[in-house]
């Protein structure tokens, strides 16, 4: 009976140092470019978009749809990286096990 109260403890920690890090996401940034920077996103590690900077040359009125796909393309660098932070933060703790509803 001890080893198993021993084991809740253990596991009760593991659970708080998850939602320790998977709070300190949102405070950790990564930034998804296109266009060879003239197009970046700002993410936080919840994936939310914090950020979008535009140089004027990416700026074409007879091209709005280059435009848009570099935003598109910087959001999805943004995302793909904020993923891969998650995965780093949250894999100490789950042995990179994916947990559906975690990260």
């Amino acid at each position: 009976m001890n080893n198993m109260n021993q084991m809740m403890k253990q596991v009760k920690k593991m659970q708080e140092q998850m939602l320790k890090a998977q709070e300190a996401l949102g405070d950790k940034t990564v930034e998804g470019t296109a266009g060879g920077g003239v197009v970046t996103v700002s993410m936080n590690g919840h994936k939310k978009l914090m950020n979008v900077a535009i140089k004027p040359e990416a700026v074409d009125p007879e091209d709005v749809e280059m435009l848009q796909d570099l935003v598109l393309t910087a959001v999805n660098d943004a995302l793909t990286k904020a993923d891969e932070l998650a995965n780093a933060d949250m894999g100490k703790y789950t042995g990179g096990m994916k947990i559906p509803g975690l990260f």
